[in-house]
């Protein structure tokens, strides 16, 4: 059976961009939901300052009220680490899986890192080798693949350069953010035709954000060229929040809602999705921008 890999980003990548800064029971209960959902693979948080991403200052909360969950022992989660004051945190709490992120441009690595592209390299090194020893995996991240807000254009080659340097990291996966949400239908197709000659894709996910209303179909195309495993964030939460202009990542209920709809299984309860999604529009000010959320799935006949 034909089938895609689901990676929920949205209590990280969604919630940092959110306005509303959720407390670490909150944030608990959301994965929690979200694993009786049917999504193993989730990004639980970040060990970044509060100082700039105030809204992942409760993640070593969120571990400790999570850590005698049966169910979320056995999920596929991780956190994101910058350096290694994060990944010693990472060891602390016996974090299974890190994700480690760098740009594509030497902008957006400033403004994002305030570093270089290869500075944040070097960072990586210094403790990716003690990761690999304590069997912890590593997940990379690129940014503004398709497009950056401060340089535009982005060379593939670049790119294709920076994924292998993930891998000599000892990353098992590096997923391929469109940031901005830039990217194109025929961009995409043609980038990882392209990069399927150099990479096996099975290596590589794909990291839409729907700034101008085409991630859905650029999972699609990615799909058709050979990608099986996707970031998606719950409602359309996130952003980045240094990307001027960027909007929420896909939504995860809308990705499923596609797939599933295609023949292609998720394993992902539909009408559960649709209740988090209801949930988590009363933790915030403002209405979730994912439009199967609002609109629901079809009634059935006679229902109304």
């Amino acid at each position: 059976m034909k089938s895609v890999q689901i990676v929920e980003v949205g209590a990280r990548d969604g919630l940092q961009n959110e306005k509303e800064v959720l407390s670490p029971q909150a944030i608990a209960d959301f994965i929690l939901r979200l694993i009786e959902a049917g999504i193993d693979r989730i990004e639980a948080g970040a060990f970044v300052s509060s100082k700039w991403v105030p809204q992942m200052a409760g993640t070593e909360e969120v571990l400790r009220l999570l850590r005698d969950k049966k169910m979320f022992k056995k999920s596929s989660y991780s956190v994101l680490v910058p350096n290694e004051k994060g990944f010693q945190l990472a060891i602390d709490h016996s974090v299974p899986e890190i994700a480690l992120f760098a740009g594509c441009t030497e902008s957006f690595s400033q403004k994002n890192l305030n570093c270089s592209i290869e500075q944040s390299f070097e960072r990586f090194r210094s403790f990716a080798p003690l990761a690999k020893k304590r069997r912890i995996k590593i997940r990379g991240y690129l940014s503004v693949c398709f497009g950056c807000p401060f340089e535009g254009e982005v060379s593939e080659k670049r790119v294709f350069s920076l994924i292998q340097k993930f891998f000599e990291l000892g990353a098992y996966e590096v997923s391929l953010g469109d940031t901005v949400g830039v990217a194109s239908a025929g961009q995409v197709r043609s980038f990882f035709h392209k990069l399927k000659k150099q990479v096996a894709l099975k290596k590589v996910a794909g990291h839409f954000h729907d700034t101008r209303g085409q991630a859905l179909v650029n999972c699609l195309v990615a799909y058709e060229e050979g990608v099986r495993v996707f970031d998606t964030s719950l409602g359309g939460l996130g952003g980045c929040p240094y990307a001027p202009g960027a909007k929420g990542n896909v939504a995860t209920e809308e990705v499923v809602y596609m797939f599933e709809s295609l023949g292609i299984r998720t394993g992902i309860d539909m009408p559960k999705l649709l209740e988090i999604t209801k949930w988590m529009g009363t933790q915030r000010a403002r209405p979730l921008p994912s439009r199967l959320g609002v609109a629901g799935l079809l009634a059935p006949r006679g229902a109304i």
